[in-house]
């Protein structure tokens, strides 16, 4: 990946790669995570946390091959388990059914199963060989005869062991090979030779794509968006334009929700029935009401909690602020650190003026209040319900329910100074230009 960042550790919508895996892992039933880390071993088990709070880690502390990775858990192993599913950190686009059809396979009397893919172009990928329905052994393309470079059934390294013979399989791995190491695809071999039943199960491509370069990063991404857009449409989402539509891993969308071209939803955003996100909008961190209208070109920053039909519109920002019911922030606005109530109405160029360069404050507006455009808030201050805001003003004072607040100079009309402004400005002009 050419990064500072562990490979397991970069991010794929949003979260990431490792905790796609433990999260597929952890929808199959009954599974217990075992974590293998090595490089950013704290990293890694703080990102595997939240989705497996029970994971025990286990440190690799030499690069030896695969096989060496799973017994570096060799204690969790001996403990017994019905199967020992093998997944890898950088492999996050394994579904949940296909490793629930290796397990099966171990339930079925196989010893060991192996997640095997179909390619259009096999080179490369270790090749599986089999023989009568089972599984024989995996042949690495550099060593391939042509016969078996024909065949486009390859390993996708993902596999399941039965557990009572996980250990004794993989102890018989040894590093015979030109880079020394203990390679996990040797048990296919051994467990055959000893008359064990070896299988393989098919996946989809994506399932086993491994992420080695951030331009495999982008492909799983890819992948991964349009998995979920599908998903969101067959549950009654609308896009218009779904190849623009950008989710998060945790984007919470009902149905009847209407999405416009090109939206981005950074983490924790959910969006209630009925609502409709306009074009260019970008939304972290919010929760959409039904039936709201958020955009075009909104932004929705952490802690934007918008209420059922209110809206938000075009060029408008809001930040860790609370719009309730009804009401309409239209155009060109900034709402942070604020409660909007009820069916108010904020004008165009609003800006709730929440930082003094050290502290945040909080700006409250009333039920039914109506903000005049181009009006600063400067907060902490509180408009009241049904209070009435005139246009240009700056609020410095709280305003009581149903009052009218003027907060702007005394304008003053000086009798032809305006063309004599502009004649001076002109001379100075001409001055400039007689001496560049």
């Amino acid at each position: 990946m050419k990064s500072a960042l562990p490979k397991v550790l970069h991010p794929l919508a949003g979260l990431p790669l490792v905790a796609h895996a433990v999260k597929a892992a952890r929808m199959t039933d009954g599974v217990d995570v075992a974590l293998v880390v090595g490089r950013g071993a704290e990293e890694v088990r703080a990102a595997v946390l939240p989705y497996a709070p029970d994971a025990e880690t286990f440190l690799q502390k030499e690069r030896l091959g695969t096989a060496h990775a799973v017994l570096s858990a060799r204690e969790k192993i001996a403990r017994g388990y019905d199967d020992i599913l093998v997944l890898f950190g950088d492999t996050p686009l394994v579904q949940p059914d296909a490793l629930a059809a290796l397990r099966a396979a171990i339930a079925g009397g196989a010893v060991v199963a192996v997640m095997g893919f179909r390619a259009p172009d096999p080179t490369g990928y270790g090749r599986l060989l089999e023989q009568d329905g089972k599984l024989v052994a995996i042949r690495e393309h550099k060593d391939a005869t042509d016969e078996e470079r024909a065949i486009d059934f390859c390993n996708g390294g993902i596999m399941a062991i039965a557990g009572n013979e996980a250990l004794a399989l993989l102890d018989a791995v040894g590093n015979a090979n030109s880079k020394g190491e203990y390679y996990l695809t040797d048990i296919v071999e051994i467990a055959a030779a000893r008359g064990l039943t070896v299988v393989a199960t098919e996946a989809a491509y994506e399932s086993v794509l491994g992420i080695n370069t951030r331009a495999e990063l982008a492909e799983a991404e890819a992948i991964w968006q349009q998995r979920r857009r599908h998903a969101l449409m067959l549950s009654g989402v609308s896009m218009v334009a779904p190849e623009t539509v950008f989710l998060s891993h945790d984007t919470e969308i009902e149905a009847e929700v209407h999405l416009e071209p090109n939206i981005v939803f950074g983490p924790g955003v959910t969006v209630g029935s009925g609502a409709r996100i306009r074009a260019f909008s970008h939304l972290e961190g919010a929760s959409i009401g039904p039936a709201a209208e958020i955009g075009p070109y909104a932004r929705l920053r952490p802690g934007a909690q918008i209420g059922d039909s209110a809206k938000v519109g075009n060029f408008c920002e809001v930040k860790n602020a609370v719009v309730d019911t009804g009401a309409k922030i239209n155009h060109l606005t900034y709402i942070g650190d604020a409660h909007i109530g009820a069916k108010a109405n904020i004008g165009a160029g609003t800006i709730t003026c929440n930082y003094d360069g050290f502290l945040k404050h909080h700006t409250e507006i009333g039920a039914g209040a109506f903000i005049g455009s181009n009006s600063s808030l400067v907060a902490p201050v509180t408009i009241a319900a049904g209070g009435y805001i005139a246009s240009g003003s700056v609020i410095t004072n709280d305003v009581p329910a149903d009052a009218l607040a003027f907060g702007r100079a005394r304008q003053h009309n000086k009798e032809g100074l305006g063309r004599r402004l502009r004649d001076i400005l002109a001379a100075r002009k001409a001055a400039n230009k007689s001496t560049s």
